[in-house]
């Protein structure tokens, strides 16, 4: 069995956590960050299983994970400076 490792990215939304994953273009939510987490790799696992569903080339999907720290003007009219966590 080959193991892979995806991006995915995870925000707070109101009283849900939401996941999506940039590379297959999927998405679900959560009521915590560990469930969301978990919905993930399921919909991942899924998403992957079906036969009719189109798929990328999964060797040859380079990712990257970054950060760009912008200075947003009037914000809530303020400056503020949004950096990486």
């Amino acid at each position: 069995m080959d193991v892979i490792s995806l991006p995915i990215i995870i925000s707070r939304e109101g009283k849900w956590y939401v996941a999506s994953c940039p590379v297959l273009d999927i998405a679900t939510q959560g009521a915590t960050e560990e469930e969301v987490k978990e919905n993930m790799k399921d919909l991942i696992k899924e998403y992957l299983e079906d036969p009719d569903t189109p798929k990328p080339d999964l060797e040859k999907i380079e990712t990257a994970v970054a950060t760009v720290t912008i200075k947003i003007e009037d914000y809530h009219g303020k400056a503020t400076s949004v950096a990486p966590a």
